[in-house]
């Protein structure tokens, strides 16, 4: 399963797993694939850095990649403290009798939200950088699209691939058009900030838009089947993120949310604004339901949908409240029906990958005998 865009990269198969957890991407990337932190969560560089350190005494000396969330463009002068203040009182109502409606237990005394607008501020995202380029990293991704120019040209000196999701042909030129090495086509069945276009249609649009830059397929792949789809279709690998959220090296710290994720099936994700005022697909709660409803004050924009409902969501997770308790994820959930380890992952996409080369084989008249 390897591609030119694999072997360049050196490695094994061309598997590539955006990941929150640091155990997930140290297996995938010891399993043969690249495993790519999620950097947003990481406020503070020294836990970044503990968690890197950590990824690179377990990967067997095997490439390792991070993502970051970075606009191309910096508002000057914005403090956390001056997005709070224009939050509109009503919306901080509507989450406390929300809350309320379900009695939700608040957090401990001192006690800060586990997921703040932090993640998402440029000089945040600058910190991790300076951290990052410390680590032998092989691959920075923005989930924002084109990072800043100096930020690619930084990754450049270093030696690092630069890749941005994209969800529409246009978005992937823009990319091209900055200087980036690798597009990823986030199609609408994606987890997490998503567009309109199905997978199977945006990834040979976005091929043919960048050619020759190598495109990654992304949104609703969980199988080897759908792996040799993305390659058939042109692109030089996947971006997989749902699939290891319900991987044993998964750390959820929630066994309720984990018996939700294996229960769920492809019908039951939402493309929702609720978590950041942008729409992203997650699994279908009352608490998404909520914010969906024309009768209450609907989501703010982002960042200040995020900021309103960070220590909500932190509460709802701690007490594992079943019907508001969710997370982003896409549709390839409807596949994820049991615990694995991530290398019980890979081994049936690349079992299930060699299936359809095969079978596409017998069909064209080929056979390897």
């Amino acid at each position: 399963m390897q591609t030119e865009l694999s072997k360049r990269l050196g490695v094994e198969h061309a598997l590539f797993g955006f990941t929150p957890f640091p155990a997930v991407a140290a297996a995938l990337s010891r399993a043969g694939g690249l495993g790519v932190l999620g950097a947003v969560r990481y406020a503070d560089p020294d836990e970044l850095r503990r968690d890197l350190d950590w990824i690179e005494a377990h990967v067997d000396a095997k490439p390792y990649g991070l993502d970051v969330v970075m606009p191309a463009k910096k508002v000057e002068g914005v403090t956390e403290a001056d997005v709070e203040a224009m939050i509109p009182a009503g919306h901080r109502q509507y989450v406390e009798d929300t809350l309320t409606k379900y009695g939700v237990p608040g957090l401990d005394e001192g006690e800060a939200a586990g997921w703040r607008i932090t993640g998402w501020m440029e000089e945040v995202a600058r910190t991790q950088l300076d951290v990052a380029f410390e680590h032998p990293i092989k691959l920075l991704a923005n989930a924002l699209g084109s990072p800043p120019a100096d930020v690619i040209e930084r990754a450049h000196q270093k030696g690092v691939l630069v890749a941005a999701l994209a969800g529409s042909a246009r978005h992937a030129r823009k990319h091209a058009e900055a200087g980036i090495d690798i597009v990823v086509a986030q199609g609408y069945e994606a987890g997490g900030h998503t567009g309109e276009i199905a997978t199977m249609v945006l990834t040979p649009e976005v091929v043919d838009a960048v050619a020759p830059l190598p495109v990654l397929a992304a949104g609703g792949i969980g199988s080897g089947q759908q792996v040799a789809a993305a390659l058939t279709l042109g692109a030089q690998g996947v971006w997989l993120g749902s699939i290891w959220l319900t991987t044993t090296e998964a750390d959820m710290h929630s066994p309720a949310l984990t018996r939700k994720l294996l229960a769920a099936g492809s019908g039951d994700t939402v493309r929702s604004r609720a978590l950041t005022g942008k729409p992203a697909r997650q699994l279908r709660t009352e608490w998404t339901d909520a914010w969906d409803d024309p009768n209450g004050p609907g989501t703010l924009p982002m960042p200040l949908q995020g900021l309103l409902v960070a220590e909500a969501v932190s509460r709802i997770q701690k007490h594992e409240v079943g019907p508001l308790l969710g997370t982003p994820v896409g549709q390839i959930v409807g596949r994820m029906t049991s615990e694995r380890s991530v290398q019980e992952v890979v081994d049936d996409l690349t079992r299930g990958f060699e299936q359809a080369v095969d079978r596409l084989d017998r069909i064209a008249g080929r056979s390897h005998g």
